[in-house]
């Protein structure tokens, strides 16, 4: 096999419709491939030894390039390469935005039996999110979470997640998170850092924001993306409850990952319909 390549945007999901040119260092091309249904190139000449370039396009994203050392196997080896959105390190527009529940997600990870992972996620939530004109680092989010809305797609599980024991719902129904600045980590990275309520127990909580690129939607508005993660601690928040099944292993992990896919729409509305 000659070339082999992933292409994957920047939240992991396959580009099938990228093209993958490859030139040697005259500038001549050597191979053109098109990604199959799940973005992976594989072309089954081989090349000839020596260095190549290796340029990623698909339309809607910014061009790739990487370099390729084709061995005496003439294999090339590429990996994974990354695409961004066209335009997607420019900012979103200044302004609210209202984070769409719709096409957001707001979830946690727990370890179970210290052998795998129980996901959950929040079903009931609102959010906004001001982009400041002047100072990207003077935006600001805030966001509400109903605390009964807990389904991890399994009932009892859920009711027992909603009594005292955990989330304590009938006395805290809300989790809220406001924020209290941004530190950059890069061009579309951000440290969010803010205040987490959660069981009645305010704590500072950090979130690793990645901005995935804004886009126009089917209804006439402009949409931005965003990924963001953290982890928390359940002792933190007064939720000591545990289960241990044997020595040193609990039912539930101390530790909750928490991520967010979130989509907003710019404006202090959601569209109808």
């Amino acid at each position: 096999m000659g070339l082999t390549a992933k292409i994957r945007t920047r939240d992991g999901w396959a580009v099938s419709h990228a093209v993958v040119t490859v030139t040697d260092m005259t500038g001549a091309q050597v191979l053109r491939a098109e990604a199959d249904a799940e973005g992976t190139v594989r072309d089954v000449n081989p090349l000839a030894p020596g260095p190549y370039t290796v340029i990623v396009t698909a339309v809607g994203y910014a061009p790739a390039a990487a370099t390729a050392i084709v061995t005496a196997s003439g294999r090339a080896e590429v990996g994974t390469v990354t695409l961004a959105r066209q335009g997607g390190t420019e900012l979103p527009p200044p302004g609210p935005w209202t984070v769409d529940p719709a096409h957001s997600t707001v979830g946690a990870v727990a370890q179970h039996l210290g052998i795998s992972s129980v996901r959950g996620r929040f079903t009931d939530f609102a959010a906004t999110v001001e982009i400041a004109p002047d100072d990207i680092a003077k935006s600001r989010v805030e966001a509400v979470i109903r605390a009964a809305s807990i389904d991890t797609g399994n009932g009892m599980r859920d009711e027992h997640l909603r009594s005292a024991d955990f989330l304590d719902v009938a006395r805290c129904p809300e989790i809220t998170y406001s924020s209290t600045g941004l530190t950059a980590a890069g061009s579309d990275r951000w440290t969010v850092h803010g205040e987490l309520t959660l069981r009645g127990v305010l704590r500072p909580v950090d979130l690793d924001l990645a901005y995935l690129g804004t886009g126009a939607d089917p209804w006439g508005g402009t949409r931005a993306a965003f990924r963001a993660t953290t982890e928390l601690h359940r002792e933190d928040f007064a939720m000591n409850y545990n289960q241990v099944v044997q020595a040193g292993i609990a039912a539930i992990g101390t530790t909750l990952k928490v991520e967010l896919d979130i989509q907003a729409v710019q404006g202090e509305t959601l569209p109808q319909g």
